[in-house]
């Protein structure tokens, strides 16, 4: 059995709690919060503090909290035993205080509240300073999810902005999308499956292959039509640049 506190409220600690209560093997011991609306949920199924002096013994401690928050939160720690690993894709293992057994632990997907996921498919990133640490890690991410990564921090880093890359600029681009069908009165909807076939096809082809469209084609007269009916500037150096970079990549001449 594996103790674990989890110290934050947020969407992934919330994703990791649920998680780690539905598998046996892992025992989710307290959770820690400094938002006691937040933190009252889980007191319904494990013990709660808001104080980090009423912390504790576990084996591993999660640190599952924003960025700008971690350096702060770790260094008020004083935890007499067990692990401490972070949840974060760009912050360094290093980051955390000396004093403590460090490690990283981080699931390599996105989360929201309300929105259930399947850790089975979800990679998890572990770093470790000892063998001995390496395991239990190893041990815990393998209980809930099928692909175990070990992975050191520039790797780390390096992997959260591709991640950046491919999940959040291209909700950006949904909600550009969505915005603009909102605007000419269509629906949506109409576009989940073109979506969904976009996102699944990458499965089998490499992005390369999989590349469509006017600019893929160098189709300047459709490119010159689209630009045409966007109004908002932005809106059109965003085309014009995206579109630059797929003709470029194809070798097509700009």
């Amino acid at each position: 059995m594996i103790n674990v506190v989890i110290l934050g409220t947020g969407n992934v600690a919330k994703h990791l709690f649920d998680v780690f209560m539905a598998h046996e093997g892992i025992k989710v011991v307290q959770v820690y919060g400094r938002n006691h609306k937040a933190l009252s949920s889980f007191g319904k199924h494990t013990k709660t503090t808001s104080e980090t002096s009423r912390i504790i013994p576990a084996d591993i401690y999660i640190l599952a909290i924003s960025d700008g928050a971690i350096a702060e939160i770790s260094s008020r720690l004083d935890l007499k035993e067990g692990l401490l690993a972070h949840t974060s894709g760009s912050i360094s293992m290093k980051s955390l205080p000396k004093k403590n057994r460090r490690g990283v632990f981080y699931p390599l997907q996105t989360f929201t509240v309300g929105r259930t996921v399947d850790f089975k498919e979800i990679p998890i990133c572990i770093e470790a300073e000892n063998d001995s640490d390496h395991a239990l890690l190893e041990q815990l991410a393998s209980t809930i999810s099928g692909k175990v990564v070990p992975m050191d921090s520039k790797q780390r880093r390096s992997l959260h902005l591709a991640a950046v890359m491919a999940n959040n600029f291209t909700n950006h681009m949904y909600y550009l999308s969505n915005e603009f069908c909102g605007q000419k009165n269509i629906p949506f909807d109409l576009l989940h499956p073109l979506i969904k076939e976009t996102s699944n096809k990458i499965e089998d082809l490499a992005p390369y292959d999989a590349q469509t469209g006017p600019a893929r084609r160098n189709d300047k007269k459709t490119l010159k039509k689209h630009l045409a009916q966007l109004k908002n500037k932005n809106h059109k150096e965003l085309y014009s640049v995206l579109s630059k970079s797929i003709r470029k990549t194809y070798g097509k001449k700009l």
